[in-house]
C-alpha cells in the first residue's frame, strides 16, 4: 500500500533531514514510525502525503507514484498532522461536509460516517458548534473523522494520541484495528512506545535521517520491551 524507496531529503542549509528512506507498509497493517524530535519521522510523513517537495527516490501509494501522480494518491489517503489546523469559522458539521465535499461523498455516506465517528468519539451533540469555541482534544477528534469520511485505503497520522484524553486514545486505537481488518493501512507515528508495542504490526526506528532497525514486532523485540530496543538503538548506533 506504501513503498518508500531511497527517499532522501536535504533542506536549503544543507542539513540532510532523511538519508536513504526505504518502507514497505502492506494492506491492512499497523506500521509504526518512531524516533526522537528531528529524527526524520515527520519529514518523511509529509513527503509521503505530498505536502513537500522532494527530489531524491520514490514514493508510491496503492502503485501510484505521489510525485507524478498526486491526485490518485490523495483520492485513497488521509493525513492528520502532529496540530491539525482546521477552519476556525466553521462548525464541526460544516467543517466535515466540506472535507466530504472534496472526496465526493455522497450525503447518505456522509451522514453514516458522522454519526458513527462521532458517537465513538462522543462529539456529536459539539458538531453544531464553532471549531474555534473547540478544545485541543475536540479539534482532534473532528480532524479524525474527516480524515475517516472517505474511507482511505492509506491513513497516515503524525503524533496521533497527542491532545486525545484516555478514553479518546482507546476509541482510535480500536479504530485502527477495525480498519486493518477491513483491508486499510495505518503508517503512524508515535513517541508513545507502549502503544506502538501493543497495536503495530511492523516498527521502524529512524536516527538522524537514517533508518537503525525495521521489521515485525516479534523480529525487532524478541523477549525485550519496545522501549529497551529503541534505547539501545539510538544510544549505541553511531
Amino acid at each position: 500500500m506504501l513503498e518508500i524507496n531511497n527517499f532522501s531529503k536535504t533542506y536549503g542549509t544543507g542539513k540532510k533531514a532523511c538519508d536513504n528512506v526505504n518502507l514497505k507498509v502492506e494492506s491492512g497493517e499497523v506500521f509504526g514510525f518512531i524516533g526522537h524530535n528531528g529524527a526524520g519521522k515527520s519529514t518523511t510523513i509529509r513527503a509521503v502525503v505530498g505536502v513537500m517537495d522532494f527530489t531524491e527516490g520514490e514514493i508510491l501509494i496503492d502503485g501510484h507514484s505521489v510525485k507524478n501522480e498526486p491526485m490518485e494518491c490523495k483520492k485513497i489517503t488521509a493525513y492528520i498532522p502532529d496540530n491539525p489546523d482546521l477552519y476556525e469559522n466553521l462548525t464541526g458539521l460544516q467543517y466535515l461536509d466540506f472535507v466530504a465535499d472534496a472526496y465526493d461523498v455522497s450525503a447518505e455516506d456522509r451522514k453514516n460516517k458522522i454519526k458513527e465517528y462521532g458517537d465513538k468519539f462522543e462529539i456529536t451533540d459539539s458538531l453544531g458548534d464553532l471549531i474555534s469555541s473547540y478544545s485541543h482534544g475536540m479539534k482532534q477528534k473532528v480532524a479524525l473523522i474527516g480524515a475517516l469520511i472517505h474511507d482511505p485505503k492509506l491513513l497516515v497520522l503524525d503524533e496521533p494520541f497527542v491532545g486525545l484524553d484516555p478514553k479518546a486514545a482507546f476509541t482510535l486505537k480500536e479504530i485502527m484495528k477495525e480498519l486493518c481488518e477491513k483491508g486499510t493501512s495505518v503508517f503512524f507515528s508515535t513517541h508513545v512506545l507502549e502503544v506502538a508495542e501493543k497495536l503495530c504490526h511492523k516498527i521502524a526506528i529512524i536516527k538522524q535521517g537514517k533508518i537503525m532497525a525495521c521489521g515485525t514486532m516479534e523480529e525487532l523485540i524478541g523477549d525485550k520491551s519496545l522501549e529497551e530496543v529503541f534505547l539501545e538503538v539510538v544510544d549505541n548506533e553511531k
